[in-house]
């Protein structure tokens, strides 16, 4: 069963295309990767899903319902958390209060930080009272995760989440995303350029050139010349 099934995609930015008749599925349980150069459409391909660009072609179905033009906040309400590029928490709100935007979509009853968004990430537990622009990059990241799981998703989309980080704080991030995986059974679809990262996580793999799917296939695939060399400069 696919929690989000993109089918024969294309995306336009006035007359430049970025994405031709992409299809990819993202499943429950699952950690899908979705890797290439930069400028071949990845970030085009997420901001697709998440209602940021419209499609010019194809659909986008989540859950069994055909997005079409569903603006940003109805995918985030239906179970589409996005973690963009560079982050992009409040800096002069306080942790606690940037973790607390995620309540938006939700109920009020539902309106609480799960548990083991701190169990996954200690270091926002011990700064709730700091500003989020104090923090450091890698716990910029951590609190953009931590935001995006308050929402309570079925789908957690993570745009290069490694980018600029320090090498310890992406093991704690990447145990976190497989403990989401493993013991929540969340859908996963995460967009990186770190191979090793990638190679450790994933358990289905997309590779886009020239806003193509030219490869769709395992973690183990990443390891075959040919597939690799659409990942070289």
């Amino acid at each position: 069963m696919q929690v989000l099934s993109v089918n024969n995609v294309d995306l336009h930015y006035g007359a430049a295309q970025a994405l031709r008749n992409v299809s990819m599925d993202a499943k429950p349980g699952q950690i899908t990767c979705v890797l290439g150069r930069n400028g071949v459409g990845k970030s085009s391909l997420l901001r697709a899903i998440t209602g940021h660009q419209p499609i010019s072609g194809g659909t986008i179905t989540f859950a069994d319902k055909a997005l079409k033009n569903t603006p940003p906040y109805r995918r985030a309400a239906q179970g589409i958390a996005y973690v963009p590029q560079g982050r992009e928490i409040f800096p002069l709100l306080t942790v606690e209060e940037n973790l607390a935007t995620g309540f938006a979509g939700l109920k009020r009853a539902d309106r609480t930080i799960p548990a083991h968004v701190f169990e996954l990430f200690p270091v926002l537990k011990d700064m709730l009272s700091r500003r989020g622009g104090d923090l450091s990059g890698g716990q910029q990241q951590q609190l953009a995760i931590g935001r995006a799981l308050v929402t309570r998703p079925k789908l957690l989309v993570l745009d290069e989440p490694t980018e600029g980080i320090q090498p310890s704080i992406i093991k704690d991030i990447g145990r976190a995303i497989q403990y989401l995986r493993d013991e929540f059974g969340l859908a996963i679809l995460l967009v990186e350029q770190y191979l090793d990262f990638c190679r450790e996580l994933a358990d289905r793999v997309y590779i886009l050139d020239r806003g193509e799917v030219v490869v769709a296939g395992t973690a183990e695939d990443l390891d075959k010349a040919d597939v690799r060399a659409h990942l070289t400069v």
